[in-house]
């Protein structure tokens, strides 16, 4: 008996299809592929390539081609049936071992030596000792009768080696990714020829589960990867700082300001902390967090440069290491609503020795965490191509910046008398050259600076672009017109722009006066730092340096956010 077998290439479909009149299937290899073995001989099959078309016999050629496919079908079926039974039988094999698991009873041999506990960067004082570690499991790794482990605890990493009845028990069975445990044995010397953290590995013999990790859907490895969304990164940030590249950037972190404290006590700069909650502006009112303090306005603090500066006359120079807020809503990749504000003020200086200093600070801070081992591997390890600055740093008037932007024919957008973008007929915004009073624009900034490939002092700003409290230049002699200078600087990095702010401040009173009045400044909430001027006033000048954006750079991250235990910015406070 002949059993026909309909294909309709249109409107047929493979899977679901029956191959009658009614459900046809979609390919003739399919139809082939889904025919039994022994009805080969007495199966007919009729292929249309619409309902347009009548059903008639595929033609010999489309046969050959629609068996050959049908082979590459029956291929990937026998892959799946062998693949469906591999993976019950891992199954069968793994509910076996887990059964045998709940029988066993890990118990420490008290006729062992007592273990000294350690933190793993301290282990290698106890090689061929037995010692007791606790940690969170950063790696495991499977290999029949043995597992390997990573542990890790905030200071280092342990390799940990399981055999024998460590390796059987239930907990060693469903052990997952970031389970905290406490791991006891002997440590010993790698085997010629392989690798661990450290040199050596922990030969367990006792250990213990302090806290599981759940496995499955909501296992750690689920929750994380290196495609995440930057959103979904964001929120997970108490995860992600587990990672070695976070954790990494963090004690570089903690090791460069280890590094500016030691710099700073040399130069006999001593540190201080002043208030975050004020009542006075440092950088401009636009830009300021306002809170309700028990009644009366205050702010979160922009700065802490003007209580730096009460402390000259008892304390000497002086430096903190503070939180300063900005409400500017900005979302690049060099922006943060709260970030860490290295600031410094120095008495008895002139402008030439601030720009001196902020350099000398830099490279010395930086050349203390290359020579500390450690800290030098730490750095190499988050930026393998770091080398420090090398002195004297680059300096460039801010005149001479404009006419090297033209030079280089690096624009900017136009703008009306209220800062409005001017736009063309096309609704693109006109690009034009630099003038002498342009506020310089943070891209065209990190351009040149980029493009001149070292860090660069820039200085000399107007006055109208600085903040008042900012000493003016004198005139050039002769000179009775065109905008007035003052003696500002910003430090330029590659591929960050701005990492550091100075300025020598006003020292006269009356100046000070006029400079409150020019800014519509109430002088009555600064009657403290007014008195400054009237106490014993001298040449004086300071500087803020973000300590995330220099972290950017020498760690070489895209962004500033990577660079902050957990980052504010427009729209995230949290976790």
């Amino acid at each position: 008996m002949t059993t026909t077998i309909y294909v309709d290439q249109a409107n047929g479909v493979d899977a679901a299809g029956r191959g009658t009149i009614d459900q046809p299937y979609h390919t003739l290899a399919y139809a082939i592929f889904s025919t039994p073995a022994d009805a080969i001989e007495t199966t007919q099959y009729q292929i249309r390539k619409g309902p347009e078309t009548q059903y008639d016999a595929p033609t010999l050629s489309a046969t050959k081609k629609a068996k050959k496919d049908a082979q590459g079908l029956e291929k990937k079926r026998l892959k799946a049936v062998a693949e469906e039974n591999e993976a019950r039988e891992r199954q069968e094999k793994r509910e076996k071992r887990l059964e045998e698991s709940r029988k066993i009873v890990l118990v420490e041999d008290p006729s062992l030596p007592m273990p000294i506990k350690s933190k793993i960067v301290r282990l290698a004082n106890y090689r061929d000792k037995r010692v007791r570690v606790c940690g969170w499991v950063h790696r495991k790794r499977d290999q029949q009768e043995i597992m390997f482990v990573v542990l890790r605890d905030g200071t280092g990493h342990l390799q940990a080696v399981f055999t024998g009845q460590t390796n059987k028990t239930y907990d060693a069975v469903t052990l997952q990714l970031e389970a905290a445990v406490e791991l006891t044995g002997t440590l010993k010397l790698v085997p010629e020829g392989q690798t661990a953290p450290g040199g050596h590995e922990l030969v367990v013999d006792y250990w213990k589960v302090l806290g599981p990790s759940p496995g499955g859907d909501d296992a750690f490895t689920n929750k994380l990867n290196e495609a995440s969304d930057p959103s979904i990164l964001a929120d997970n940030r108490h995860l992600v700082l587990r990672g070695e590249t976070a954790s990494g950037v963090l004690r570089l972190r903690a090791a460069l300001l280890s590094a500016f404290r030691a710099t700073y006590a040399e130069h006999d700069v001593l540190e201080v902390t002043p208030p975050c909650l004020v009542q006075t502006q440092v950088e401009g009112g636009a830009t300021l967090f306002k809170l309700d303090y028990y009644g009366q306005p205050a702010f979160l603090t922009q700065s802490s440069q003007l209580y730096l500066e009460t402390c000259l006359p008892s304390l000497g120079d002086v430096f903190c290491i503070q939180e300063s807020f900005r409400a500017e809503n900005s979302h690049t990749r060099r922006h943060l609503s709260e970030y860490t504000h290295l600031e410094a003020e120095l008495a008895f200086i002139n402008f030439d020795d601030l720009m001196s200093h902020i350099e000398t600070i830099i490279c010395e801070s930086v050349d203390k965490l290359l020579a500390n081992p450690s800290t030098s591997a730490l750095l190499k390890t988050v930026n393998p191509n770091f080398t420090a600055p090398k002195r004297p740093f680059k300096r460039m008037s801010y005149s001479e910046a404009i006419a090297w932007l033209n030079e280089h024919r690096i624009l900017h957008e136009a703008e009306d008398a209220e800062g409005n973008t001017i736009k063309d007929a096309d609704g693109k915004p006109v690009m034009v050259p630099h003038a002498i009073g342009d506020d310089i624009a943070e891209a065209a900034e990190r351009q040149m600076t980029d493009i001149i490939g070292k860090p660069v002092f820039l200085y000399g700003f107007p006055a109208e672009l600085k903040a008042f409290y900012m000493q003016k230049m004198p005139r050039k002699e002769g000179e009775e017109a065109g905008p007035v200078f003052t003696e500002s600087c910003d430090l330029l990095m590659p591929n960050v722009g701005e990492i550091v702010g100075g300025s020598m401040r006003i020292s006269d009173g009356p100046e000070l006066l006029a400079a409150y009045e020019r800014e519509g400044i109430d002088p009555k909430p600064y009657y403290w730092y007014t008195d400054m001027r009237k106490y014993g006033t001298c040449q004086h000048g300071g500087y803020g340096l973000g300590v995330e954006r220099l972290l950017a750079w020498m760690a070489n991250r895209y962004t500033v956010r990577d660079c902050s235990l957990y980052p504010r910015w427009p729209g995230r406070a949290t976790p």
